[in-house]
């Protein structure tokens, strides 16, 4: 048995696959510690986890809440700003609580969720091996692949490699101030310091939620990098009501904005007034930034909701309306269902720019944003089978990727023989 411990961001996007992979490895016997601030403990507990609170006076319960409502707020670049400064806050209290925390727990080996930039330095610091597990879109960098911000598609030409360069200068210098508070404590420590971001990820394994199939084609990623499609476990989430009840049996289009990016409010109205006439049912996760009796008179009278049970849901959905997150994205295809995308910030355009690249979807930038426009495009993924085989075919090629059973293989063969797992 092995213990391992489990670092990641606060966020539901990054705590729901990394607990399903724990959930794994604890079933097969081993031991299972998060070690984060008192706001992840909810969902340690729901899964059944360890749970080792860090930062406690500089993160006390509810921090998480109050920063996302002001996250929430924001899209574009600047939301990605605002990001890099809650991540260069986190990193800080990270380097310094979580070494002593983990080495007394007895950890003997991390998941380092691949945003948790310091989690190999830790590792490294307390001489045990750690796996890089990529929750959202693969930040390996690489002058064939648009930076994550953009909805730039793929494309091969040098004019094109040329645009992939100057955005990763750009992405590079945004990023600075978390690489610089890393760099201090590397020092402090006595450990090299890193020549360039790819070096953050560990040598032993990379795993990543995506299938190979959705993802740019890659020309660089390390022999240890796996694709293993995504990490789900509805059983170890906390239980959501639902009013199934209301369900009318029309062609169900579910939408969602996240429980981050959903502060934006107009976008919900606009939603509700472009599916009004269609003949579907429209259902609305707020994902906890508004109380729905403030929504009660949308267009259409779709059901709203503060927060969906979005896994089941989905097994009974035609069209998901979504952020372009990448678990509402991938559960979404995990179930065949193709998408509308209004990528709102951080690597949200980027998913899109996959969705519409595998024809899976369609995608409408916030600045295009119009009811006529919207509805459009919704009709347009009903009604072109294209869409639909284009999804059904993601869904085959996940089934087929392994999924969180043979990212627990990697895991354990990595940490017990302590070399790279070869894809």
């Amino acid at each position: 048995m092995i213990h391992f411990g489990i670092i990641c961001p606060t966020a539901n996007g990054h705590l729901n696959p990394m607990t399903a992979l724990g959930r794994e490895l604890q079933r097969r016997g081993h031991r299972v510690t998060i070690f984060g601030i008192l706001d992840a403990q909810p969902n340690a507990l729901a899964a059944g986890l360890g749970f080792q609170a860090i930062a406690e006076s500089e993160s006390p319960a509810g921090t998480m809440a109050r920063l996302f409502t002001q996250l929430g707020k924001k899209n574009g670049l600047a939301a990605f700003g605002y990001t890099v400064s809650l991540f260069k806050d986190s990193t800080a209290q990270l380097l310094q609580e979580a070494p002593k925390a983990i080495r007394d727990a007895g950890v003997e080996a991390l998941l380092v969720d691949e945003t948790t930039s310091a989690g190999g330095s830790v590792a490294e610091y307390l001489g045990i091996p750690f796996v890089t597990v990529c929750c959202a879109l693969v930040l390996y960098q690489e002058d064939y692949i648009p930076p994550l911000f953009t909805t730039w598609s793929y494309n091969p030409a040098w004019w094109a490699r040329l645009r992939n360069q100057a955005g990763l200068s750009v992405l590079r210098r945004i990023a600075r101030p978390i690489r610089e508070v890393i760099d201090e404590y590397r020092r402090q420590w006595k450990l090299p310091l890193y020549s360039s971001s790819n070096e953050l990820s560990s040598k032993l394994a990379i795993l990543s939620q995506q299938p190979a199939e959705f993802e740019f084609p890659r020309r660089y990623l390390p022999q240890w990098f796996h694709f293993t499609g995504p990490y789900y476990d509805s059983t170890g989430r906390r239980r959501v009501d639902f009013p199934y009840e209301k369900l009318t049996g029309q062609p169900l289009v579910y939408a969602s904005m996240g429980t981050i990016q959903n502060r934006l409010q107009y976008i919900f109205p606009c939603i509700a007034e472009a599916c009004e006439g269609l003949d579907v049912q429209l259902v609305i996760s707020l994902g906890g930034s508004l109380d729905p009796e403030a929504l009660r008179q949308l267009p259409g009278e779709p059901i709203v909701v503060k927060y969906a049970p979005q896994l089941e849901l989905l097994k009974k959905t035609s069209l998901t309306i979504t952020h372009a997150g990448m678990n509402t994205t991938l559960e979404s295809l995990s179930n065949g269902v193709p998408m509308v995308a209004l990528p709102i910030a951080n690597d949200q355009p980027g998913v899109a720019a996959r969705i519409a690249w595998t024809g899976t979807g369609e995608f409408l930038p916030l600045s295009r944003l119009s009811v006529p426009k919207l509805r459009t495009t919704i009709q347009q993924v009903l009604t072109e089978d294209s869409y639909k085989k284009n999804a059904s075919r993601l869904q085959e090629a996940i089934r087929l990727a392994g999924g969180v059973s043979r990212a627990a293989d990697i895991v354990e063969q990595a940490v017990s023989t302590g070399k790279p797992v070869l894809a």
